[in-house]
């Protein structure tokens, strides 16, 4: 590639980059300003407070001037979520100050943690997360050893099938699998959001395609020496297949965090909801305070932004790997 080739991929590659961390900053950033700020339409990434205070001794509150009449001024009196607790109050002009500081607000963090139950939120999801990844872990393993290494008729046809699946839309079997688990009597339970999430054929093919690129001399030795089938995988190929396990994991956790249409269709009852259901409740509830609502997208991802960092490597190693070895 020349030098203005290169100059070029790079560029892309930076403005790319750009577009997609820049709405996830600015989420970081709106989170901990002002909602009176953003109020006034003071959008930017610096939370930089302009408010007019009026002080009074040691009490300091946040106004806006609505009318001066002489010595006098009518005014809006604020509180720190920006909604009007006294609206015109007569105040001397001696005592009202400008002011204009760089100012972090935590407390957008803990308002928007108390205003709906986001801990039992976080409960269901985490519980949900782990007993989706334990069956995956699983049924993934013992559908990807027979793809993989046991022959029969149609396994190449089968394996074709599963594949395809992952092309059907969610709304397409939305409709079909609610009517299923309601005649099961599973709406509105944890079996909804659990049991049809047991089997995830990305994960089948991300392991099937690993483990076909384990030698075949480890069989054939573990065969000689007796071992069943089931053996084989228990005690040969799991042990030496941890880390695409650990990032199947990290994929299987990912996905039914993330998930929403789900359980938003398979839920009723506010006990029962998850993360991304409750945040989209809570997004109704306090459409106009954005800053609570950028607050609580934050600390609902932070935990797979912390898993991802954590484990980046072994991601992106896998679907390397899962791209390269034999179809």
């Amino acid at each position: 590639m020349t030098l203005f080739g290169k100059f070029i991929a790079y560029f892309l590659l930076v403005l790319f980059g750009l577009a997609m961390v820049i709405p996830f900053v600015w989420m970081m950033t709106t989170a901990v300003r002002s909602q009176i700020e953003f109020n006034k339409g003071n959008v930017g990434f610096i939370p930089i407070d302009n408010f007019t205070l009026y002080v009074d001794g040691d009490q300091e509150t946040i106004i806006s001037i609505v009318q001066t009449v002489g010595d006098s001024s009518y005014v809006h009196f604020f509180n720190e979520l920006g909604e009007i607790e006294r609206a015109y109050a007569k105040i001397p002009n001696d005592k009202i100050e400008e002011r204009r500081e760089f100012r972090i607000h935590w407390s957008n963090f803990i308002n928007a943690w108390n205003r709906v139950p986001f801990a039992r939120y976080f409960f269901n999801t985490i519980l949900v997360a782990l007993c989706t990844v334990f069956g995956i872990l699983i049924t993934s393993s013992l559908a990807a050893y027979a793809f993989a290494r046991m022959r029969f008729k149609g396994n190449n046809l089968l394996f074709s099938f599963f594949i395809s699946m992952m092309m059907v839309p969610q709304p397409i079997y939305l409709i079909p699998s609610y009517v299923l688990l309601n005649y099961l009597g599973w709406i509105d339970t944890y079996y909804a959001l659990i049991v049809p999430w047991l089997a995830h054929i990305f994960t089948i093919f991300l392991l099937r395609q690993h483990f076909k690129a384990i030698p075949q001399e480890l069989f054939d030795a573990a065969e000689i020496d007796g071992c069943s089938r089931f053996g084989i995988l228990w005690r040969i190929v799991l042990p030496i297949s941890k880390p695409i396990l650990v990032t199947s994991s990290i994929f299987a956790f990912i996905t039914s965090w993330n998930s929403f249409m789900w359980p938003l269709v398979m839920i009723n009852s506010e006990e029962l909801r998850v993360l991304q259901v409750g945040l989209s409740y809570f997004s109704q509830e306090s459409s106009t305070l954005t800053t609570l609502l950028m607050a609580a997208s934050t600390f609902s991802i932070m935990p797979l932004v912390i898993l991802f960092l954590i484990a980046q490597r072994q991601i992106i190693g896998s679907y390397a790997t899962a791209g390269l070895k034999e179809g």
